[in-house]
């Protein structure tokens, strides 16, 4: 659906464009994306061609990820882009966390603040999402999320690649002396086409290093992919297997000491009063302190502090939202919704005309809870203050934002701060947040140069978490006397991730005057093809803090949306498959996928006693997916017997990391469906765990 240009769209779209004058306008060069070759530490003979390959004289090819491994697979994906192109052998590759530079910003990312459907090719959309990814690539945001770690490294991985490949063909050439038209690369060896000699890349690498790069290399065709398209094996699964994976909760320093925190039950309640003597009394206990987010107890092991911590009398400060309920937030959710215009997203034709000359209007109103993203892995950081340099060790999907705020918390500049990222024993969100990054600093400065380990209880990384909004939508749907939807209204309420993202990082800069594309995203830009559309955003502010969760706001829009639509398809007397089939005349990529997953699912075909099918149907950052449960109610709970997913996600790199993927969508999402509501009770989270 193209969207309707608005003033609020053209204001954020000349942002946009003026981050971008910024920078100069264009593409960075091809020199800028493949960087310094000075960026990669060498050991052992290793020699860098780039700041994303180095190749050790034995012929092993390493590659720099500038993403961070939470189980989605980058560590291979991302390399198999580059090696795709140099042609090395897949045995022979390894790979290392790249260090945080701006080759390695993900500007892709900014492609998700762009107001603009992503079916809209007009000029303004295409502007704004240039302006936006040189503005992310200034900005050097290197950042693990938004679905897109592969759409971003697609040309710089494989420009790295190529251009590599050459300098390596180049190298073997002169040494031959041959033009670089009569070798071939095959396997990590370029060929002598006229003798048939060969060279291994190890053989080539330290001359190779000393060309200059070509700023003239060509990609290949997509049928000469050996490796795109393939399944391969995670490189990250044997390490996971046998214990030797080292995640942020793993990491061991010499003197490490331990910390657990306890902040305020009530968000944003600040602490009155503390009496640590009875915690200073217990062995091993070092230090009992308090920071701006709560009161901490450092000891030599991390469950001495944790049961110390529990002898420390901590008092807080009354606060306004002492009362506030679940109840209260979803009431003033509605009243918002009642009294407020909102920001206009996503209009189309004439909808009060439709609704004034309608037979008959449909209305319903959904609700999706906050939901806490409870990774494996609980909140943690290690983090050591000592001459002026500050070193972390953090599982973080944001290492540029760690290592400014570790400088910020520690009054050093960025660069006397060494940041390390482990693995993530998962993310979904949570670790764009550097919230224990601020905390570990925070107490790494009284501790006199001694490292320490921060880890959160499970039941304070339940109740502190950055959740996913809370959401109210009111649809209405405008039917004429012929049985026919004219029209489709659709008013959402939730708290804005954008303004509580950045009034936690830059509070000064904070505003929640502007739309946010990631709370009404996945409601705006539907695919269905109504004579009369419009869709609102309202944004209620609470005190509960909230962040990025698995596909954000797609999240309970996708619900919403799919849940309205088999209302529509009910009150028209259509089967829901053949309704929805109906509303995609402009969009076959759409129809396809639902018609793969429909066929896939047996649609129409009989079920045993009891049992129902359902269907859905939903795009979110470029892929376009739908789904068939087939569920029945057994002792008063549903029971999901089988889901079948079909998915177009464009060119896959690695269709085992998708099936895993999307096997992972289908569990996270049932179980926040069915089990994961979070709720308030005098102003706190009642769940711990």
């Amino acid at each position: 659906m193209k969207t309707t240009v608005s003033r609020r769209h053209f204001l954020i779209t000349g942002a946009a464009l003026s981050g971008g004058l910024l920078v100069g306008c264009g593409k960075p060069s091809a020199s800028d994306r493949l960087g310094d070759k000075g960026l990669l530490a060498v050991e052992g003979g290793e020699v860098a061609l780039n700041g994303w390959v180095k190749i050790g004289p034995d012929g092993k090819v390493t590659v720099a990820v500038p993403r961070s491994e939470m189980g989605q697979g980058v560590l291979t994906a991302l390399p198999m882009l580059l090696v795709e192109e140099l042609d090395a052998r897949w045995d022979d590759v390894q790979v290392e966390q790249a260090p945080v530079a701006q080759i390695y910003a993900n500007a892709s990312m900014m492609l998700n603040v762009v107001p603009f459907g992503a079916d809209d090719d007009s000029v303004m959309a295409r502007m704004a999402r240039a302006g936006m990814q040189r503005l992310g690539y200034a900005l050097s945001l290197q950042v693990t999320g938004g679905s897109a770690s592969v759409r971003d490294a697609w040309e710089p991985m494989r420009l790295a690649g190529a251009t590599a490949r050459a300098m390596l063909v180049q190298a073997a050439a002169t040494r031959w002396a041959i033009t670089p038209a009569q070798c071939q690369v095959e396997a990590g060896q370029v060929i002598n086409t006229k003798t048939g000699a060969r060279l291994g890349f190890g053989d080539l690498a330290k001359d190779a290093s000393a060309l200059t790069p070509s700023q003239d290399v060509r990609f290949k065709d997509p049928g000469q992919y050996k490796l795109i398209g393939k399944p391969m094996a995670r490189q990250d699964i044997p390490s996971k297997t046998n214990g030797s994976a080292v995640f942020g909760i793993d990491v061991k320093r010499e003197g490490m000491v331990y910390a657990a925190i306890a902040q305020s039950p009530v968000f944003g309640a600040k602490v009155a009063s503390v009496d640590g003597k009875a915690a200073l009394q217990r062995p091993g206990v070092l230090k009992v302190m308090q920071i701006p987010q709560g009161v901490v107890v450092v000891a030599n092991n991390w469950w001495r502090a944790k049961q110390a911590l529990a002898e420390v009398k901590i008092s807080y400060e009354a606060s306004p939202n002492d009362k506030v309920s679940s109840a209260d937030i979803r009431q003033r959710y509605k009243d918002e919704l009642a009294a407020k215009e909102g920001f206009t997203y996503g209009t189309k034709g004439d909808p009060d005309a439709a609704f004034k000359q309608a037979a008959k209007v449909i209305e319903a109103d959904y609700w999706a809870p906050f939901l806490a993203h409870a990774a494996m892995e609980p909140i943690n950081c290690v983090a050591q203050v000592k001459d002026e340099h500050v070193e972390v060790w953090c599982s973080t999907q944001s290492p540029s934002l760690a290592k400014w705020k570790a400088s910020q918390v520690a009054g050093v500049d960025s660069d006397k701060v060494k940041l390390h990222v482990p693995f993530l024993g998962g993310g979904f969100g949570r670790r764009l947040e550097v919230d224990m990054v601020e905390q570990a600093v925070a107490i790494a400065k009284q501790l006199e140069g001694k490292p320490v380990k921060l880890v959160w209880t499970r039941e304070e990384d339940m109740q502190h978490d950055m959740y996913r909004p809370a959401a109210l939508s009111l649809f209405r749907a405008a039917v004429d006397d012929k049985g026919r939807v004219t029209a489709w209204s659709n008013r959402v309420a939730a708290q804005s991730i954008g303004f509580d993202s950045v009034r936690r990082l830059m509070p000064a800069a904070a505003s929640n005057a502007m739309p946010d594309k990631n709370q009404i995203e996945g409601a705006f830009d539907i695919p269905y093809d109504f004579d009369a559309i419009t869709v609102r955003q309202v944004r209620p502010e609470t005190h509960v803090p909230v962040g990025s969760w698995r596909s954000v706001g797609h999240s309970y829009n996708a619900f919403f949306t799919e849940s309205f639509v088999d209302e529509l398809a009910w009150a028209v007397g259509q089967d829901p498959y053949a309704y929805r089939r109906s509303l995609l005349g402009k969009h076959p990529k759409h129809l396809a996928v639902l018609d793969l997953a429909a066929s896939k699912a047996g649609w129409g075909k009989p079920l045993p006693a009891g049992r129902a099918r359902g269907i859905a149907l939903h795009e979110s950052f470029g892929s376009i997916c739908a789904e068939v449960a087939e569920v029945s109610i057994e002792g008063g709970q549903v029971k999901v017997h089988r889901v079948v997913c079909a998915i177009d996600c464009g060119t896959v790199v690695n269709p085992d990391t998708v099936d895993a993927q999307m096997q992972s969508s289908i569990v996270y999402g049932l179980s926040a469906a069915l089990f994961g509501e979070i709720t308030l009770a005098n102003g706190r989270v009642e769940q711990t765990s």
